[in-house]
């Protein structure tokens, strides 16, 4: 593997980033892709070489005996072949993790063919308008663990999204309009920690439930993850985008599973001699879900507007399958607009609102090895814990407001930068301050993140994850 990366950083610094083409057919071919007309194969090299230090508070406070920086270096390798009617791309991602040195991060291969376009293979796909995060972009599950740290000093969200093997097919029609198709043949949610300090409350208590009982009882807790390469898990969708007047449209469906998973616990075995002891487990689910959506973006009183709403319905139409998460809406509306000074704002509101609330279940942490039915537990030798709701305990709405303002100085080469993330329901936040300076290709930020607010909140939780980072950033 360490030859590989050797064998490929040579080739990167030989082409220096330039395209070339081999002429393969003297013969003049016509074409719409952009390719030379001779017909000849282009090909294009690029990336970036990052060095990233990145350290948390509460380390610090510790002492340097626990101070650790991460990983430092991190790299990117771009390449694309392109031909009249054809296209290659193969996105690697470089890093020093000793059981990943190479990872592809996308590859693909897209034909042309005038006003169809068909793509196949590892591939992270945006839909929708929202700038970061909206209801609509359902297709690449996210990498939980990195999400604030990359926030930081970006503005986009693609380095955290974990690309998909699928097949995506688009096809142009009129000036200004376009119907595409999506087909992904099995599933992947989003990669959510366990333990460690990006680990949610929420994910440490389905791996450990903490369970009363009235008399000591030794219980054993293990967890199922279901199969989900088979083409039961396949997931797939149409979206439309036209442009009326000024107005950008787009309409989708999208049938898929849930990326955050939900929860099934069974007591599999119960014994009531000493010493007592009780097996539980936990089996996660992926719920599968229809999605009917809507966006729009329009330049209005000088402000870029942005808006989705999205309709998220699930098996649980009654509402009391703890198991299932309920139906719900999402909504999502942003603008941005330069203010004064050349100061520049850009904010978004998030919101899901829960459908049939009143039918939700216990949560979680009220589960209660009292309320077991030993009747039951004899006759079948299980029981589910069928009153125990995934989103039990939870508000109705959860809302978060996005606000970010921005201002460049010396022709644009400094940008100061604060974002501010805002659970309204939580009362909780996350403060990043940021100063980036970029020079040609060269980038430098400096950025960290501050978390307050109610420390039970999904964003107060990580209190102890303070965070300051430095980086250097090569485009090449």
């Amino acid at each position: 593997m360490n030859k590989l990366v050797v064998f490929l950083l040579l080739i990167t610094a030989a082409l220096s980033a330039q395209e070339f083409g081999f002429g393969f057919d003297d013969e003049e071919t016509s074409s719409g892709t952009g390719t030379s007309a001779s017909g000849s194969l282009n090909v294009s090299i690029g990336g970036e070489v990052s060095a990233t230090m990145l350290g948390y508070g509460s380390d610090f406070h510790k002492g340097a005996e626990s101070v650790e920086l991460g990983d430092i270096f991190s790299g990117k390798l771009n390449f694309s072949a392109k031909a009249s009617v054809v296209e290659g791309v193969i996105n690697l991602k470089i890093q020093t993790k000793k059981d990943e040195v190479v990872k592809i991060d996308e590859g693909y291969l897209r034909a042309y063919f005038g006003k169809f376009d068909v793509e196949a293979g590892l591939r992270k796909l945006t839909w929708g308008k929202a700038d970061s995060m909206g209801p609509l972009d359902v297709i690449n599950p996210l990498d939980t663990s990195q999400i604030y740290t990359e926030m930081a000093d970006n503005t986009s969200l693609m380095g955290v999204k974990i690309a998909r093997p699928l097949v995506h097919a688009s096809f142009r029609f009129g000036q200004f309009s376009k119907i595409e198709g999506v087909f992904i043949p099995y599933f992947e949610g989003h990669y959510i920690p366990s333990e460690g300090r990006w680990a949610p409350a929420e994910m440490e208590m389905l791996k450990n439930p903490k369970i009363p009982t009235s008399i000591p009882v030794d219980i054993n807790i293990t967890d199922t993850e279901p199969d989900t390469t088979t083409i039961n898990y396949a997931q797939g969708g149409l979206r439309f985008t036209t442009t009326i007047g000024s107005s950008d449209i787009g309409m989708q469906y999208y049938y898929g599973r849930m990326h955050q998973p939900a929860a099934k616990i069974s007591l599999t075995n119960l014994i009531m001699n000493p010493p007592f002891s009780a097996d539980v487990n936990v089996s996660y689910l992926y719920n599968p879900y229809h999605q009917i959506g809507l966006d729009y973006a329009q330049v209005l009183l000088g402000l870029n507007v942005r808006a989705e709403v999205a309709a998220n319905i699930t098996e649980d139409l009654k509402g009391d399958d703890g198991s299932v998460y309920n139906p719900s809406i999402a909504w999502s509306f942003g603008f941005d607009r330069n203010l004064f000074l050349g100061i520049n704002l850009n904010l978004q509101v998030n919101e899901s609102i829960r459908l049939m609330q009143n039918k939700l279940g216990k949560s979680i942490n009220k589960l209660d090895m009292n309320d077991i039915d030993i009747s039951t537990i004899m006759t079948s030798g299980s029981y589910n814990f069928d009153n125990i709701d995934i989103e039990g305990g939870k508000p109705l709405t959860s809302t978060r407001l996005t606000a970010a303002l921005s201002k460049k100085f010396l022709r644009d080469e400094l940008e100061l930068r604060t974002a501010v993330v805002w659970g309204i329901e939580d009362m909780d936040c996350l403060i990043m301050p940021a100063l980036i300076w970029t020079k040609d290709a060269l980038r430098t930020a400096l950025s960290g993140g501050i978390f307050a607010g109610n420390k039970e909140g999904q964003l107060g939780q990580y209190a102890d994850n303070n965070f300051v980072k430095v980086s250097l950033t090569y485009s090449f």
